[in-house]
């Protein structure tokens, strides 16, 4: 009889304990807990076609870049190093996307790359071709018309986003990357914290 007199306790603290409320914790995706939305994507390098992570890039000042290789912007694959040499200490990065989207992109990743390489010596990380304008544009330059209300119209359309991955602006492809008024933003985007 004692054992039916403990049946009603133990089923009260039974119920007890299944309504208290429940506190978990959430536990951060690893490497994306500083990382911003805008740069928590992969792309596969150009040059061996392996899967990157843009959050690599977190806290610096990304210029992005969709690139041709047969264009008449691009002799700007020149200013772009250039301008990737002078600052990549100050914490800048250039990200190019080669892409077909205005039938100026024909040939493979290997050629891209090669051509890159061989003609402007361009050293600052390129991605495999993809589409960045329109339905079928990347993630990555879906988010940045979004946020920009812009989108590439021709090939060398350029986005500079600052350290805090939120701060966005856009440039048309006719903007040199030598223009002193582009420089300007992008020592203004290297000086600020994030």
């Amino acid at each position: 009889m004692k054992h039916l007199d403990v049946l009603p306790l133990a089923l009260a603290a039974c119920l007890a304990i299944a309504s208290a409320p429940v506190h978990a914790q959430a536990t951060p995706a690893a490497g994306n807990a500083a990382c911003p939305a805008l740069l928590q994507q992969r792309f596969d390098r150009l040059q061996d076609e392996k899967p990157q992570s843009l959050c690599q890039y977190s806290g610096k000042v990304v210029l992005v870049v969709n690139t041709a290789s047969f264009c008449g912007f691009t002799k700007q694959y020149e200013g772009l190093e250039a301008l990737y040499a002078k600052y990549q200490s100050q914490g800048l990065v250039v990200l190019g996307f080669p892409s077909n989207d205005f039938s100026q992109e024909t040939g493979s990743n290997q050629a891209i790359a090669e051509f890159c390489e061989n003609t402007f010596g361009v050293k600052f990380p390129m991605f495999t071709k993809s589409a960045v304008a329109g339905r079928e544009a990347n993630p990555l330059f879906r988010q940045l018309a979004e946020r920009t209300g812009e989108r590439p119209r021709w090939n060398f359309h350029k986005y500079l986003i600052g350290r805090d991955g939120q701060t966005v602006q856009s440039y048309p492809s006719g903007v040199d990357p030598k223009n002193p008024k582009f420089v300007k933003d992008i020592e203004k985007f290297l000086s600020a914290k994030s």
